[in-house]
């Protein structure tokens, strides 16, 4: 089973910075992409931002200049950092891994709460 841990949220001002982590209980060499998502109340969960194992990263255009996803295969451990915040970004972020083989399959954080302040 795999786990994922999610780190990094808090309350901030508008126009600040957060650098969220997720760190993976195995390999994250062993995911065919990884990604963030958020999810505000009432809304739906929506796409931040993906990195593949192979290809280029994947970003939300309400995103796009704002927040750069990365990660480090030593640490296992996918990041995200956010800056210029505001208050539209103010929602729980979470990380998910998927893996093709041998079945397809999505494994999902717990989530981190973010929260902007204008």
């Amino acid at each position: 089973q795999v786990q994922l841990v999610e780190s990094g949220g808090g309350l901030v001002q508008a126009g600040g910075s957060l650098l969220l982590s997720c760190t993976a209980s195995r390999s994250i060499l062993g995911f065919v992409v990884m990604g963030w998502y958020r999810q505000a109340p009432g809304k739906q969960r929506e796409l931040v931002a993906a990195i593949p194992k192979f290809g280029s990263t994947n970003y939300a255009d309400f995103v796009k200049g704002r927040f750069t996803i990365s990660r480090d295969n030593a640490k296992n451990t996918v990041y995200l950092q956010m800056n210029s915040l505001k208050p539209e970004d103010t929602a729980v972020y979470y990380c998910k891994a998927s893996v093709i083989v041998p079945n397809t399959r999505d494994y999902w954080g717990q989530g981190t709460q973010v929260t902007v302040s204008s």
